[in-house]
């Protein structure tokens, strides 16, 4: 496979995937996917705002998120997020701390 196909093949299954999890499963909770995954939507975002930079694109995290989510992040908050329990908030300390300030190194 040639590198010009693979870059399509990868984007098209980008594309997939945020289809999926913007408009199919809109009730499957970021703070579920993180404590199960280790990312989450926002992840996704920060992922595509830090691929425009390294580009010399400037994008800050509001306009990765608004570009990724359709909307904006408060739009997506009152449509669909939903209150987390204190079990899955700690949870999620946990895995936010994993997945995310210990790779970026804060």
């Amino acid at each position: 496979m040639d590198d010009q196909t693979q870059i399509e093949l990868e984007a098209a299954a980008f594309r997939a995937l945020r289809k999926h999890l913007m408009e199919d499963r809109t009730d499957v909770q970021n703070i579920d996917m993180m404590n199960l995954a280790g990312f989450c939507r926002n992840c996704l975002s920060r992922w595509y705002q830090e691929a425009a930079n390294a580009r010399g694109i400037d994008m800050s995290k509001e306009e990765a998120r608004e570009i990724y989510y359709g909307m904006t992040m408060a739009a997506w908050k009152a449509n669909y997020q939903t209150e987390a329990s204190p079990e899955k908030q700690a949870d999620f300390e946990t895995a936010f701390k994993e997945n995310v300030t210990d790779k970026l190194g804060k």
